[in-house]
């Protein structure tokens, strides 16, 4: 049954905050409530598989794998209800303008992605698509060096912070990255 109004929905958080695992509990709730669900991710993202959404805890759900944010509207199924976007960050900013016709047409639009990048910066499409939701929720991690709170995304590159100028977009797991509080984030500059 499709609402008449539609919604988007953002969990945003650092790496290891949970936010995979919070979007596919909210599938499974919404495949209990018998609502057709479609989950998109972006095809540059093969860290555990190509046709399932994987979180850095194991918990799965399939998932289609898109170049574009576009080619969601395209493989748009006619009596899909909730659509569900992970790893947002990853795609252009043409994302903003796919949820806000998913939710035009009615649809829950459930979108998970980084808040901000390694530098710590706004990461891509995600501070409009906060902006432009209905629901917010920022999830925390736990500090690799302190134990408190964190809300940081640490690249490391042979242990040690990455630079200022390195690239923005290189995927990867606990392998380069770990979750920082604000104390502990570093970032080299020249």
């Amino acid at each position: 049954m499709r609402n008449t109004s539609g919604s988007v929905e953002v969990i945003t958080g650092s790496m290891f905050s949970g936010k995979t695992d919070e979007l596919i509990r909210r599938l499974r709730r919404a495949r209990i409530a018998k609502q057709a669900i479609q989950v998109f991710k972006p095809s540059l993202d093969t860290r555990y598989g190509v046709g399932k959404l994987t979180s850095h805890a194991g918990t799965e759900f399939e998932a289609t794998p898109v170049e574009k944010a576009s080619s969601m509207l395209d493989r748009l199924v006619a009596d899909t209800t909730v659509v569900a976007i992970d790893e947002a960050q990853f795609f252009k900013l043409d994302v903003i303008h796919v949820t806000q016709e998913l939710a035009r047409r009615g649809l829950r639009v459930i979108v998970a992605g980084l808040d901000t990048d390694f530098r710590g910066e706004p990461f891509g499409p995600m501070p409009q698509l906060m902006a432009d939701a209905e629901r917010v929720d920022k999830l925390q991690a736990i500090c690799m060096v302190c134990g408190d709170a964190a809300s940081r995304t640490q690249r490391l590159i042979d242990g040690r912070p990455a630079r200022y100028d390195d690239p923005v977009v290189v995927v990867g797991a606990s392998e380069m990255y770990e979750a920082r509080c604000r104390t502990h984030h570093e970032v080299l500059r020249d």
